[in-house]
């Protein structure tokens, strides 16, 4: 037997700042079954994350919200490490970049890279908000397009004529945080050489650490030249401070690949047997192995491998690209309600279903993964219920009625054991390879097999015939081994669906190896329903439901923690005739009450004076008695397109305000007004 393989994995650190949605997942699913695989096959596979914690974005959404970024970070890694948890994805440690351990990376890399000649310092002019007291970041500045003379553009690209420019070369430039001017400012900036790597990285991403289409191009970028890359930034930051230097941070970029190694040493502080350098030093033998999306991968494949070998650290083993997500064959839409948080997929559907799905689409390239539902729903339907489960539930009764749940030795169809045997490699190969397409479609060519063996013998018939026991039972014992066998094929993507599987078969937990042999004189637990085909009322009420996340975002307006309304930084600003052309309204409320199913939402029944308006509003969480709304006046917006939602038509929206949970308000008006009053 090989001697097994040390292997360290990661996946990208996703942004402390916002929730996971599909998107994201795909990532994680992608490594977790590779991860299992690798566990299944004896190999010591470590799987190290964290959440990505540093950046203004970070710095200004704790301010709007009145929390301190730690206590922002604190609050969504514990939403992230819950849904990966109810996803399956299975980290051996999960970190922040926002740890002592990445603080001490970040200052000895950088460090090691100073002393060694890679880092330069220069004046840099850029944008200051003189109300904020903050150098502004392009997306944090807009203005009028220099080319095609369009409003309200950032400050590095103009999303109608798609011209890229210098933030300085916009018209009319203004602060996105604060709406001031900006000045322009020069601050000493610290640059990573990265040009002293090109020779290393030429012949690095040559090497096979790359799929060919990514190596192609980053040997575009190669060809035009290197550039120093800008790894400061200046206070106010939320991030590290750089050695010596006071107010002056690394940017976010340059610690959070650090955060793979920070998170890993975390997890050694806490496991004796592991040791930091066997798998981070220049020597190492262990494999290390990153998956990204194709939308980082200069970061990965360029600036990441030169820090480390300039730092003296090894390189990654592989980089691992991947393609975006769409649904039903678009970009993901909160309109449409297919922009999918994990939550809310986990509030509708069993995870296993999308793990299987993602896995049954995924190959080795970075093409784009559609989630078609309508796909969706058959394809499990078909595959995991239709075929899978069916062996299972098809065998299962007839040992325990005819034979106490016994299952007997013997093989009747060895030329089928064969079939499984020989495609036993090709699967492991597809895995490792990392086409889960591939590996799927050889999975279900067998359970076919076994599944037109089992109809042809049908011992549902044969059960009726006197004197053909025996045959019903060998039957049945050789569909339940093959059942097992698909299960240990599949365990790396069902691994629910496996521990589920294992109790019904009364076994250890399953390794790759167990299919080499067969359950002979086994006794079986009772069978139960494995899983169950999904209705597509499902899939509509999730959809619904992601459009009610929307709506209930939109009826709580932002605020800082004293409740005055902020400006959000990354929202656009509209004209005066736009905001003139809302028909607000004083609007009485009739009647107010719970939505059967709605975590968020109360239904309103206002009278606008000429006419009567039901309204759906996501304050449900400030109002536990809604009657005690009712008789009270508010601000409505009478001309908003209806909305048709899961529980019923929204014809407008009421304003209200506030930090959102307990502390939302309705707006009201002053006293002497009267519903259907306009307000000007």
């Amino acid at each position: 037997m090989s001697e097994a393989r040390k292997i360290l994995v990661t996946s990208a650190l996703p942004y402390a700042n916002g929730s996971i949605h599909l998107g994201h997942m795909l990532e994680y699913i992608q490594t977790d079954m590779w991860v299992r695989f690798q566990k299944l096959r004896g190999n010591q596979a470590i799987y190290v994350c964290a959440d990505d914690a540093h950046g203004s974005a970070i710095m200004l959404r704790a301010e709007k919200e009145g929390i301190t970024p730690e206590q922002l970070i604190a609050n969504v890694q514990a939403e992230h490490t819950a849904d990966f948890a109810d996803f399956g994805v299975n980290f051996d440690n999960y970190h922040s970049t926002h740890s002592d351990e990445n603080r001490e990376l970040s200052a000895a890399i950088y460090l090691k890279l100073r002393d060694a000649g890679h880092i330069a310092t220069r004046s840099v002019t850029q944008y200051f908000d003189p109300e904020k007291g903050m150098f502004l970041a392009d997306r944090f500045i807009k203005g009028t397009c220099p080319k095609c003379a369009a409003e309200d553009q950032y400050g590095d690209n103009c999303e109608k004529c798609g011209a890229t420019y210098e933030p300085t070369e916009l018209k009319n430039p203004r602060s996105a945080i604060s709406g001031a001017v900006p000045e322009l400012r020069d601050s000493k900036h610290f640059f990573f050489k990265l040009p002293d790597f090109d020779a290393m990285l030429k012949s690095w991403t040559r090497g096979g650490a790359l799929q060919d289409a990514v190596a192609n191009k980053i040997a575009e970028w190669l060809d035009s030249g290197l550039q120093e890359w800008d790894i400061s930034r200046d206070a106010p930051y939320f991030g590290f401070e750089i050695p010596d230097e006071p107010g002056k941070y690394f940017y976010v970029w340059l610690d959070a690949p650090i955060g793979y190694m920070a998170s890993f040493k975390n997890l050694c502080a806490r496991t004796p047997e592991l040791d930091f350098d066997a798998f981070w030093g220049k020597e190492s033998s262990a494999e290390l192995y990153h998956f990204i999306g194709k939308d980082i991968v200069n970061f990965h494949a360029l600036f990441w491998p030169a820090m480390l070998e300039g730092a003296g650290y090894r390189k990654p083993t592989a980089v691992c690209v991947h393609g975006y997500l769409t649904v039903n064959g678009q970009k993901m839409s909160k309109s449409r309600g297919t922009f999918i948080k994990a939550r809310t997929y986990l509030d509708h559907l069993n995870p296993e279903y999308l793990r299987y799905y993602y896995a049954a689409k995924l190959g080795r390239g970075v093409d784009d993964l559609d989630l078609n539902l309508e796909d969706f729903v058959q394809k499990v339907n078909s595959d995991l219920v239709g075929k899978v489960v069916n062996i299972a539930s098809r065998c299962a009764g007839f040992i325990h009625k005819g034979n106490n749940g016994l299952l007997l030795a013997g093989n009747i169809a060895p030329e089928l054991t064969e079939a499984f045997d020989a495609a036993t490699p090709a699967i492991a190969e597809a895995y490792e390879s990392r086409d889960f397409a591939r590996a799927m479609r050889e999975i279900m060519a067998l359970a076919d097999r076994a599944n037109a063996w089992i109809a042809d013998k049908a011992p549902w018939s044969l059960n009726k015939q006197p004197g053909k026991e025996a045959e019903v039972q060998a039957i049945c014992a050789l569909g339940v081994n093959l059942f097992r066998q698909l299960v240990i094929f599949l365990k790396p993507v069902l691994p629910q669906l496996a521990k589920d599987a294992e109790a019904f078969l009364n076994v250890a937990p399953l390794t790759w190896d167990d299919h080499k042999y067969l359950l002979a004189d086994h006794q079986l637990n009772p069978f139960n329903a494995l899983l169950t085909r999904i209705e597509p009322a499902k899939i509509e009420a999730m959809i619904e439901a992601s459009k009610e996340d929307l709506a209930a975002s939109e009826a709580a307006p932002a605020a800082q923690g004293n409740g005055e309304l902020v400006k959000d930084p990354l929202a656009s600003e509209i004209a005066f005739d736009a905001f003139a052309a809302v028909d607000l309204r004083i609007a009485l409320i009739e009647k107010c009450e719970f939505v059967e199913g709605a975590d968020k939402l109360l239904r309103l029944t206002l009278d606008i004076g000429d006419a009567k308006r039901n309204v759906f509003s996501g304050i449900k969480s400030a109002y536990p008695d809604p009657s005690k709304l009712e008789g009270r006046l508010t601000l409505y917006v009478a001309n908003l397109a209806a909305r048709k939602m899961k529980f019923g038509i929204s014809e407008g929206m009421v304003l209200a305000a506030g930090p959102g949970g307990e502390e939302i308000y309705l707006l009201s008006p002053d006293s002497g007004a009267k519903p259907g009053q306009r307000v000007k």
